[in-house]
């Protein structure tokens, strides 16, 4: 008997926002308003929230770290350490649609599975790693 369906794991609704309120609180800790964004195991956005003050240029870009973080299931921090002794990576893979290589987003993984990722800008991208980890934590995953 051959298999005709997968059984597929994602983030839900519920846990999407409790990842938006865990990274918003980060974000008022620290004095940065940020764009946070989580897309589920497709890279489809699930839940968003851009804080007063965050910059315009932000929405997009948090969206494509959380995009970039599903879609190839590590860290955007990740990339930059990845292609930058390789030239023709590195040349190349910058034209990608949607792909970000610095730090911000993170893959969400539940018990192994890759579920979705978690992307935010509004910071430095230090600024932007520290939110998006520490939404994480708080709700018991591990970054990267």
């Amino acid at each position: 008997m051959s298999t005709r369906a997968v059984s597929i794991r994602t983030v839900t609704a519920e846990f999407a926002q409790e990842l938006i309120d865990a990274a918003a609180s980060k974000a008022v800790e620290i004095g940065v308003p940020m764009v946070i964004s989580i897309v589920d195991h497709d890279g489809t956005l699930k839940a968003f929230r851009r804080m007063d003050g965050a910059p315009l240029l932000s929405v997009e870009i948090a969206q494509n770290k959380a995009y970039t973080a599903a879609a190839f299931g590590i860290g955007t921090d990740a990339w930059h350490e990845f292609i930058k002794e390789d030239e023709p990576l590195r040349l190349g893979i910058v034209h990608t649609d949607r792909l970000v290589t610095f730090g911000g987003g993170y893959p969400i993984t539940v018990d192994g599975d890759l579920v979705g990722g978690i992307g935010v800008s509004g910071g430095h991208y230090s600024h932007d790693m520290q939110v998006a980890g520490g939404a994480l934590e708080a709700v018991g995953l591990s970054v990267g």
